[in-house]
């Protein structure tokens, strides 16, 4: 079965942080351009706690917070607004980024997002700071990149800080599941407001590469107006519902899977799902959406996820996409509306978020899975072993801790200490009693 790889360092300490943060202060040096001819050198903008003018080292390096300034033309982001608006269509605008004092001409950015764009209006204009985004440094330019990163997703979410989201993608990883690293960033658009935003990984073929040890591979994004029903063996009855984002076009091992987990007896099923599925990885990652109070994933609104085959071992696997939501955090609206508040109701019990409040709960998959005894095993040993391994541990409030610690030194001008400390407060009470 294709493995997901462990590249996640160590559990930062505070020291740790404090360390790096030190250290990039006394290698601060002038910015670089890239991409077009020369232009202004842009700081990095750290709040009121700035550590350098510019960061080097890793931008996924999430001891610190890092810098994005973003140049357009007013009149571009007018008209992709009002053409998603119009039309659903997530159209490009050409800008210049700066990235921890290296700027990149020519630079593409667009919208991202389902429900995330739910509220957007003509107005959303005005905060574009606000809006969940995907920057693609090699749209106009062929390869251009940042550190070998082609794609840059501006995540959405509830909360001021998006620790949520970060925590969770960290203990995803923890896991030894295929996540999306997170960083921190202060994020504006031409020279206006900054931002507190969570910037993450998108799933690519430089992604896919680092996270599978695979050779021929395919990845598939599921779309939110989708699921994982068996539409025929049609290509074109996929189109709103899968999209290839890695590999050769081939939608047949999806296709033939989707016919597989809809229409074989309860039997078959049973006997030959790991033929088809790694069960391993599909009960962990069931168990994991369950603990961090996860009403948002292939069980959820959006069916977010990705779908990775392997034509090696002829398997799939199921990917997470989209933690927004994580630890019981309530989604407030979209088009940029942030602050929201986990709901009421204080701990909860493990194995209650998918399919719960939120959540539809309509995912055959899923559903088939667990009505089968030896999966819901599996199911219930994987829960037993990260409760234990996340939760009991107090891993999973350590990692809290290190977020709050890099947020409340870095980013104080972006977002308030009380706030900070609060949004933890809320993600640890959401975690899994003891």
């Amino acid at each position: 079965m294709s493995t997901p790889r462990s590249r996640r360092n160590p559990l930062r300490s505070l020291a740790l942080a404090a360390a790096i943060s030190i250290g990039a202060t006394a290698c601060g040096s002038a910015g670089a351009t890239i991409g077009g001819e020369a232009g202004e050198d842009a700081a990095s903008l750290v709040a009121e706690t700035a550590t350098s003018e510019v960061i080097s080292g890793d931008f996924y390096d999430s001891s610190l917070v890092h810098g994005i300034e973003v140049d357009f033309d007013t009149d571009d982001l007018d008209e992709i607004i009002a053409s998603y608006l119009a039309t659903g269509e997530k159209d490009w605008m050409e800008v210049t980024v700066t990235i921890d004092g290296t700027t990149y001409e020519n630079v593409g950015m667009r919208l991202k997002g389902n429900s995330s764009l739910f509220s957007l209006t003509a107005e959303s204009a005005e905060n574009p700071e606000d809006l969940p985004w995907l920057i693609r440094f090699d749209k106009y330019v062929d390869d251009q990149n940042h550190q070998g990163y082609h794609d840059i997703v501006i995540r959405s979410n509830s909360t001021e800080t998006s620790m949520n989201e970060a925590v969770a993608a960290e203990l995803l990883d923890e896991v030894g599941l295929a996540s999306q690293q997170a960083v921190s960033t202060t994020f504006s658009f031409n020279g206006g407001d900054t931002e507190l935003r969570l910037a993450m990984q998108n799933p690519d073929e430089v992604w896919e590469e680092a996270n599978f040890d695979t050779g021929e591979s395919a990845l598939y994004k599921a779309d939110s107006e989708g699921d994982y029903s068996y539409r025929g063996d049609d290509i074109e009855a996929y189109d709103e519902v899968f999209d290839q984002k890695v590999g050769d076009d081939d939608l047949d091992p999806l296709i033939d899977f989707l016919e597989f987990i809809n229409n074989s007896t309860d039997a078959a099923f049973g006997d030959e799902l790991d033929q088809w599925l790694d069960t391993e990885a599909f009960a962990t990652y069931l168990a994991f959406q369950d603990l961090i109070g996860n009403a948002d994933d292939i069980d959820g609104r959006g069916n977010n996820s990705y779908l990775h085959y392997d034509y090696e071992t002829e398997t799939i696997t199921v990917v997470n996409w989209d933690l927004n939501l994580a630890f019981d955090t309530a989604n407030v609206g979209g088009g940029g509306q942030r602050g929201g508040e986990r709901p009421e109701g204080g701990e909860r019990e493990a194995g209650v978020g998918r399919g719960g409040p939120g959540g539809d709960g309509d995912n055959v998959l899923a559903n088939r899975f667990k009505a089968d005894d030896n999966f819901a095993q599996m199911y219930a040993d994987a829960t037993a072993a990260m409760t234990e391994s996340l939760f009991e541990s107090g891993l999973a409030e350590n990692v809290v801790a290190t977020w709050v610690d890099v947020l409340s030194s870095q980013a104080s001008g972006a977002v308030d200490t009380a706030t900070i400390e609060a949004e933890a407060a809320a993600i640890i009470a959401a975690m899994p009693a003891s």
